[in-house]
């Protein structure tokens, strides 16, 4: 038998084959290249789309259109930024939008706002209200001495200074306090001749010859005096005349209690007869002074509260009243001192410090003002802290109290005169001219020029320009007025374009007396056609649709040819002109719009109604008035008698009344006037048929 037999198939041991790293990369190189390049694509789309490099739509809108057909898009804050097609700004990064829009000139003085651009631009309105406005005069005072509270110690006699009591600035002392003592040999001269004298005089007492007693008298009177005027007080005189001994030294005592605020003598200096000392200043009471411009100045009067802060007392309210008020004007700064006055019996206010004043003065005429604290008062006139129920004279300076009512203050409450506000924010101010933008309707902001009065705080009064109860933005307005400029209306750049706004009306058109030009041939067959064309867009607009294009243009072509034709009165002209302005593309417009067109055609149709007809004409129009049509002016013609409302449509057919009905050739004003609406059995010509209560059947 074989020893080492061949191995065979089944008992061989498979070995796992191995692959290099150059068959893994050529096996699926491929594959993994085509997914990575893939989803670098999609990474850099989204970067390029999140940058504003390309937008959603952008590629296909230019595969689609023609290169030189791209809108022109800017910046609503930027609107110097412009590029063809859509992005983002450059300088803050918002989505670019079209720098025009279809239908930008029909509203001349606005511009209508979406919800989502609202939200973005965070455009927030405020009411404009009308109340009592009190502003607010904030100044920079210094706090300084009161004058009338001051005292100089000063020397009555020539010598020297041999003791000072007070010997440091800021020393408090009280009234009588020993202050100085000066050596004086004249003093001493002065002391001995009154003693003698009085020694004299004790003498003379028993001697018959009154004429020395009296003689000797007089010299004791005069001694006396002399010491008087010398500085000794009643108090050393006593104690001299006690004592009969004379003294070279006198005592020098403090007249008022307070501060030392200055020393100007030292021990052993000799000093002459007047001389200042010392300078003391009670400051129980300290001024603030203020300076104002004249017009500000003018309406503070005395005894105002005037409230401070401290730079070293930051967050304490301090409390004084206006003590003077300068009548002069200080050329050099064109300002007016006013001096307040603080009590400080704890010390806090220091001479030198800088206080920010705050006063509060109502916006309009000054007249009588009450204070609670001042009716029916008695007050200082030097002193306005000096505040008594009762007549008297003032501790501090001994004048008499007067009334309050002489400063102009009543004993009753008043009422005080409102004015018109809005919030400061919501005014731009171009030049000497300021503008707001009124929401008028939702998403629809006005421009609107506006007289302001004193700019407050956080309010400002509006003169004239701004009716109470309408709404102005007062965020994002800047935003607002960069979409004006971008439809080339008035802002804040040109607010000149502005008409001023004409004042509303909310009654009937009114006419002293009709009388009516009846025209004749080709003209006055223009005119009735003009008119039976009006009545058209009158019955559509009631039937709440928009009117056809045949209606509007026959308007359009006849009052362009009634123009062309010259020979109309200059007060038929104008009207015939407001019409060929309002008419073009009304039947374009939405139903909303095309009614504020009519109005002002109406307007324009009624008033040349009462002037022109044709001399065929026999048919009397109706003269129609709604009082409950936005801004008023809610006047149109009808032929037919049945009240049809174009305004309001179905929703309020039948509102409204019959003002007049105008003959076809009145000589004078002898329509018919009723305060209801009238009504006829001849059935409306439209293709809706209505009940008498306006409701559609």
């Amino acid at each position: 038998m074989d020893q080492n037999p061949l191995p065979t198939k089944d008992s061989v041991t498979p070995q796992p084959i191995r692959r290099s790293l150059g068959w893994w990369v050529s096996r699926f190189g491929n594959i993994g290249l085509f997914f990575g390049t893939g989803v670098l694509l999609i990474v850099l789309l989204v970067v390029a789309q999140r940058t504003g490099w390309i937008q959603k739509g952008s590629l296909s809108a230019g595969a689609s259109s023609d290169e030189g057909s791209e809108e022109v898009h800017t910046c609503p804050m930027h609107p110097q930024i412009r590029q063809p097609g859509p992005g983002r700004c450059p300088i803050c990064g918002m989505a670019l939008v079209p720098a025009t829009s279809t239908g930008a000139d029909l509203d001349e003085l606005a511009v209508t706002i979406e919800p989502a651009q609202r939200r973005l631009a965070n455009i927030k309105t405020a009411e404009v209200t009308k109340q009592p406005v009190t502003t607010i005069l904030r100044t920079i005072g210094s706090i300084e001495i009161d004058e009338s509270r001051q005292a100089t110690i000063a020397s009555y006699i020539d010598g020297r200074v041999e003791r000072l009591f007070a010997d440091y600035t800021g020393v408090v002392v009280e009234s009588g306090d020993h202050l100085a003592v000066v050596y004086s040999p004249q003093l001493y001269s002065a002391q001995v001749e009154y003693v003698e004298a009085k020694q004299t005089l004790a003498k003379t007492r028993d001697s018959t010859l009154a004429s020395v007693r009296e003689a000797q008298t007089k010299l004791v009177a005069n001694s006396r005096q002399r010491l008087v005027e010398l500085g000794m007080s009643e108090e050393q005189l006593t104690e001299l005349d006690s004592s009969g001994e004379a003294k070279s030294r006198l005592t020098i005592y403090a007249p008022i209690g307070g501060t030392v605020i200055e020393k100007l003598a030292e021990e052993g200096k000799y000093i002459s007869a007047g001389e200042p000392i010392y300078r003391i200043a009670n400051l129980s009471t300290v001024w603030l002074m203020l300076k104002l411009y004249p017009e500000d100045a003018s309406r503070i009067r005395f005894g105002q509260v005037v409230k401070a802060e401290l730079t070293s007392l930051p967050g304490k309210m301090l409390t004084g009243r206006v003590a003077f008020v300068d009548p002069r004007v200080d050329k050099s700064n064109r300002t007016v001192g006013v001096r307040v006055e603080f009590l400080n019996e704890d010390g806090e206010l220091r001479p030198g410090d800088y206080a920010q004043a705050t006063i509060e003065i109502p916006v309009g005429p000054q007249g009588d003002v009450f204070d609670a604290e001042l009716a029916g008062k008695w007050i200082s006139p030097m002193h306005p802290q000096v505040i008594r129920s009762e007549p008297g004279d003032c501790p501090i300076c001994g004048m008499k109290l007067v009334p309050t009512s002489r400063y102009g203050y009543t004993d009753q409450p008043v009422v005080r005169e409102e004015s018109i506000t809005v919030p400061r924010s919501a005014l731009l101010m171009a030049g000497d001219r300021s503008v707001v933008y009124v929401e008028t309707d939702p998403g629809r902001f006005e421009i609107r020029i506006v007289t302001l009065g004193p700019i407050l705080m956080n309010e400002a009064v509006i003169l004239d320009g701004l009716l109470v109860g309408e709404k102005v933005a007062t965020s994002g307005n800047f935003l607002i007025d960069s979409q004006m400029q971008l439809a080339g209306k008035p802002s804040l750049i040109d607010p000149t374009k502005v008409k001023p706004k004409p004042e509303l009306r909310n009654t009937p058109l009114d006419f002293d007396e009709i009388q009516i030009a009846q025209l004749e041939g080709e003209t006055g067959q223009h005119i009735e056609k003009l008119y039976r064309a009006y009545f058209d867009i009158q019955r559509a607009l009631s039937t709440d649709r928009v009117p056809e294009e045949e209606p509007v243009s026959t308007v359009e072509q006849l009052a362009e040819k009634l123009l062309a034709a010259g020979e109309l009165p200059e007060g038929v002209r104008e009207q015939l002109k407001v019409i060929e302005q309002n008419i073009p593309h009304l039947h374009h417009l939405t139903l909303e719009e095309a009614r504020i067109n009519f109005k002002l055609i109406s307007n324009a149709i009624v008033t040349l109604a009462t002037e022109v007809r044709g001399v065929e004409a026999t048919t009397p129009f109706n003269h129609f008035f709604c009082p409950m049509v936005k801004q008023g002016e809610g006047d149109w013609l009808q032929a037919e008698e049945l009240l049809r409302n174009p305004y309001f449509g179905r929703e309020m057919l039948s509102c409204g009344e019959l003002v007049r009905t105008i003959p076809p050739d009145a000589n004078n004003d002898s329509s018919d006037e009723s305060d209801e609406p009238q009504e006829s059995d001849k059935p409306p010509e439209t293709d809706d048929a209505v009940d008498q209560h306006g409701g559609v059947e």
